[in-house]
């Protein structure tokens, strides 16, 4: 990881929890990890307590987002969320082609597109997901694959917007399965990521970019994962549902980064 990126440790929780084991575990989280200094934390809770976990945090440093975007604002889009409700419930961020979005629920490389817009449209910073399944890896294709992802969600996004853009590889094949890449796929991945970057925007551009890893990421896991010089922090899954386990992999990243 470069000296100039601030490492990133986002929890998705995805679908799980009640709103008060939610609110439990957002109390644990401020306890433990809400005052780091080092390091920038950020959580997305299920829509229905993005508000609730929002005001729970407020002044503390974790920052609360959503785990999916709507492009349109207002209308007929039965169980859609739009960025204005995500603002006026106090998101500040929401993630965006998460593998789960796109193999489960069909997202499409310009759905996703039109997402990421929506998001910058209305002042949310933006985490882009970008994988390749087993099959694809198997196959050769993950860098195909990844620089498809980034070349259809960018192409409307220039300098300025992309420095809301937090990127995040996440292998498919790595997700809740328990199997991670090695440190050694992690950097390649991110390594070529960054290049892409850097000949599509600017040198300067690609070396503030932080680059997340998604994919079982675990507290006696994470070391080995950030020892990669474009792994900037990790966008973390199940830990990220247990205050004690994610609190460690957050503070081993302050102490990485001190």
């Amino acid at each position: 990881m470069a000296d100039n990126r601030r490492p990133l440790f986002a929890g998705n929780w995805k679908m799980n929890l009640t709103l008060d084991e939610a609110v439990a575990l957002a109390d644990g989280l401020k306890n433990r990890i809400g005052r780091l200094r080092m390091v920038d934390l950020a959580i997305t809770p299920s829509f229905p307590y993005v508000a609730t976990i929002a005001k729970r945090l407020a002044g503390e440093r974790i920052a609360v987002g959503a785990q999916d975007i709507h492009p349109g604002d207002f209308g007929a889009f039965t169980g859609s969320v739009s960025g204005v409700q995500l603002r006026s419930a106090g998101a500040s961020f929401v993630l965006v082609g998460h593998s789960e979005r796109r193999h489960v629920f069909g997202d499409t490389d310009a759905v996703v597109a039109e997402k990421l817009q929506s998001a910058l449209a209305h002042t949310l910073d933006a985490v882009l997901c970008i994988g390749e399944t087993l099959d694809e890896r198997d196959g050769g294709d993950t860098f195909a694959v990844c620089e498809r992802q980034l070349a259809e969600a960018l192409a409307r996004v220039n300098e300025t917007e992309l420095s809301r853009i937090t990127l995040a590889y996440e292998p498919v094949w790595a997700i809740g399965t328990g199997r991670t890449a090695t440190p050694a796929q992690a950097q390649e991945v991110h390594r070529i990521v960054r290049e892409w970057i850097e000949h599509r925007y600017s040198a300067g551009a690609a070396g503030r970019l932080r680059i997340l890893y998604g994919g079982s990421v675990k507290p006696d896991n994470v070391e080995d994962l950030m020892a990669g010089p474009d792994v900037d922090g990790a966008l973390v899954g199940g830990a990220s549902l247990d205050a004690e386990k994610f609190s460690r992999i957050a503070t081993y990243g302050s102490q990485g980064s001190a």
